[in-house]
């Protein structure tokens, strides 16, 4: 399964910033200028994306532009979650994400692992930091 997000216009820049925030990069992307409709498309809409696809640590996400007369609501009732392989990776990689978002739980070690954060990204989607190395026994 991949997750789709709905963007209230700003799908390019969101996977742009998630490029640089987690080494990946945008796959596809059409805008609805460029679809078999563009034609027809107003001209707010044609440099508006119809459809991306973006990759970053084995994983994939797909978005939109929300198109007119569709009302953005924000999201609800789920985060995105990336794993890192240290504590250190984990705390670049919430802070790159938190960057001008808002931090829902401090990332810090847990007792499950010894790094974990929730966030909201600049753009409203939310997203869960993991390291997948558990604490040291004790």
């Amino acid at each position: 399964m991949e997750a789709y997000l709905s963007f209230d216009g700003n799908c390019a820049e969101a996977f742009a910033f998630y490029g640089q925030c987690l080494g990946g990069k945008t796959l596809f992307s059409m805008t609805f200028g460029e679809s078999p409709m563009g034609a027809q498309t107003p001209d707010a809409l044609k440099g508006k994306i119809m459809h991306a696809t973006f990759e970053a640590r084995g994983q994939k996400i797909m978005g939109s532009d929300m198109p007119p007369g569709m009302a953005f609501e924000g999201y609800k009732g789920f985060s995105l979650s990336v794993q890192s392989k240290t504590a250190d990776e984990g705390q670049k990689l919430f802070d790159a994400l938190a960057a001008g978002g808002k931090v829902t739980m401090p990332y810090g070690p847990q007792f499950w692992s010894t790094g974990f954060g929730m966030l909201e990204d600049k753009f409203g989607v939310p997203w869960m930091v993991n390291c997948e190395q558990p604490p040291a026994a004790g």
